[in-house]
């Protein structure tokens, strides 16, 4: 736990609770989205090829969840954490361009 808090400049035990459950709703929430947004483009998961359905659901996935990351972040009083997790994560994947 220690070389976690220090790796994530974090201070308490409570705040890595914090942290994790943060985590743990955002991916529930991200994945829970999806269907009715997909539902709303109009691609149904029964009459929509099984490859195009779920490409497109999990591509929908990945911004869900980096909004609600922010969002459930500042929610939990951990903004400036996630805001920063974001910025790190997304300048990894080649779309830090949008944070400059």
């Amino acid at each position: 736990m220690d070389k976690l808090k220090k790796r994530w400049g974090i201070d308490s035990n409570f705040q890595i609770v914090i942290i994790f459950v943060v985590f743990a709703i955002t991916g529930s929430i991200a994945t829970k989205l999806a269907a009715p947004v997909t539902e709303f483009i109009g691609l149904n998961r029964e009459t929509t090829s099984s490859w195009l359905y779920w490409s497109a659901r999990i591509l929908l996935i990945f911004p869900i969840y980096q909004v609600s990351l922010v969002f459930f972040g500042w929610l939990f009083g951990q903004f400036q954490f996630f805001w920063n997790f974001e910025k790190k994560m997304l300048n990894r994947i080649g779309l830090g361009f949008l944070f400059k």
